[in-house]
């Protein structure tokens, strides 16, 4: 058992309200630059959709992320060899271009004709989309990071039709969800998910992109980097992005400076749904290649097997030998992320066949109290009986909510959306009826004690409770003599020009003298 470090962090995908407010201030922190203007490393999509950019979820197309390799212990890039990654060095057929992100790319409006021209008294003064780039004004504008927002355009005849997640269903059936726009619809808020085996790290030829040994979070060396974009095409979630003024690759840094002095990124700050949480778990590493190299219907079960019980001895005796403080300790057994992930199996990971074992997880959303017109005045519980909807009466079709959270495993998105249906219900009871009744709790696996603690944390949760940091000692991390790697990228470093001692992914490292 190696026992290794990582922030994790879950969404709350029943309170998201779609506002955007997370988008706004990291793009205002991080990316309101020239070269970076079309970037988005936190956006929200609406779903169904194809999001942004176009058709990410669809790995035929982009090569993205890993695939099982049967006869091996160790999954293998789904983008290609290391022979293949050479002769394509300097041109990468299988990444998004601009039209994918942005239509005709990022755009803002000729506002200075609003005050520059003449006014008139035949029409109001307009200004027309200009490009960020080149400057040509006029251009047409066909896509955007929020072209979908709201459900605008998804449907039949719109983008829903190359929605991946309806691939599980028949033709018919996916044409009567997109036929009526109202039938249902989510958000989805996305930001790099900081994976425990990231696809960008093991793409990228130079060695540029790594995990930081004391909290997992995956960074790019700006020295290191040689703009070659592997790791934009292998990140199956697209959240890696090229800066076409400094030659550069960047992402999500997961606000590590803000993490370093105690605070949440500014995006989970800024979220007014309070949807988001952040904590730190244990991971063996030495489990990591397998558990990545499963079969699909086991991934989400195998993912949450290689997260450790930080109360167990011997994963302390284990955690302590390699180093983890008991500041950090102490912080997994208060980390909201563990007990949603872990212990109540209520949160699940984006796309786990992409097998980059991602440290975001989701918990899948309900549909809401249901009401019928009754004929008179006011309204009737559904079904005469509970204002509560049963799972076969939800909106977002299971099958949806599986394929994009569970690789296809329908049991696993019932149990999440089950166990928040028993917690709705025994609540209702205590405080409604004025009675409790566990044996809600106790069909599907829950103590009373655990549905309290859920109730709080995705209710009532304060700071400190959905943000728990635990304090990092970078003295004990940066001064290391060595970088380890993993089973893919190439070894060829400079160790010297490190800040910190890396982690590629899991295992078979090899040490660099420094």
């Amino acid at each position: 058992m190696r026992v290794k470090q990582q922030m994790a962090m879950v969404f709350n995908l029943d309170k998201c309200l779609g506002c955007n407010t997370c988008t706004i201030a990291c793009k205002n922190v991080w990316t309101n630059r020239e070269g970076a203007e079309y970037m988005f490393w936190n956006n929200v999509e609406t779903k169904p959709g194809i999001g942004y950019p176009k058709q990410w979820e669809d790995q035929t197309k982009y090569r993205g992320g890993w695939i099982q390799n049967p006869g091996s212990d160790k999954p293998k890039l789904n983008q290609a060899s290391r022979f293949w990654q050479m002769i394509n060095l300097f041109y990468n057929p299988v990444m998004p271009q601009m039209e994918d992100y942005y239509g005709k790319g990022p755009f803002t409006f000729t506002y200075e004709d609003l005050h520059s021209h003449e006014p008139t008294k035949y029409s109001q003064p307009v200004a027309r989309p200009k490009s960020q780039i080149t400057g040509e004004e006029d251009i047409s504008i066909d896509y955007a990071v929020n072209w979908e927002d709201n459900g605008g355009g998804t449907h039949e005849d719109g983008t829903g039709r190359h929605d991946v997640n309806f691939a599980d269903m028949t033709p018919a059936a996916r044409k009567a969800y997109l036929s009526f726009r109202d039938s249902f619809m989510m958000y989805l808020p996305r930001i790099c998910n900081h994976c425990i085996n990231p696809a960008c790290v093991g793409s990228c030829p130079s060695g540029a992109a790594y995990k930081r040994e004391e909290d997992g979070i995956v960074l790019i060396d700006q020295e290191r980097c040689r703009g070659w974009r592997f790791c934009v095409s292998g990140c199956p979630y697209k959240k890696t992005y090229y800066n076409w003024r400094t030659g550069k690759s960047e992402k999500c840094i997961l606000c590590y400076p803000r993490i370093e002095t105690g605070q949440a990124p500014a995006c989970f700050q800024a979220c007014p749904g309070r949807i988001r949480y952040l904590g730190p778990i244990l991971y063996d590493l030495d489990r990591v290649a397998q558990v990545a190299n499963a079969d699909e219907s086991e991934l989400v079960a195998r993912h949450r097997e290689i997260i450790l019980d930080p109360n167990d001895p011997e994963v302390i005796a284990a955690a302590r030998a390699a180093g983890v403080t008991e500041a950090w300790l102490d912080a997994c057994r208060r980390s909201p992320v563990y007990k949603m992930v872990k212990e109540w199996e209520i949160a699940l990971p984006l796309h786990p066949e992409f097998r980059t074992l991602p440290s975001l997880f989701y918990i899948p959303p309900e549909s809401p109290v249901a009401t019928a017109s009754s004929g008179r005045e006011g309204y009737d519980m559904a079904g005469g009986a509970t204002v509560l909807p049963k799972l076969d009466e939800f909106r977002i079709p299971i099958e949806y909510l599986a394929s994009m959270l569970a690789a296809g495993n329908t049991a696993e998105v019932e149990k999440a959306l089950r166990r928040q249906l028993a917690v709705r219900a025994f609540r209702r009871n205590e405080r409604v009826e004025g009675k409790v009744d566990a044996a809600v709790l106790k069909e599907v696996g829950l103590t009373e004690k655990q549905a309290r603690h859920m109730h709080r944390l995705l209710a009532l949760a304060h700071y400190h409770e959905r943000f728990v940091i635990a304090t990092t000692h970078t003295e004990a991390t940066s001064s290391r003599p060595f970088i380890e790697r993993g089973f893919v990228g190439f070894n060829e470093l400079d160790a010297g020009k490190s800040p910190r001692r890396r982690t590629s992914f899991h295992g078979q490292g090899v040490g660099v003298e420094s």
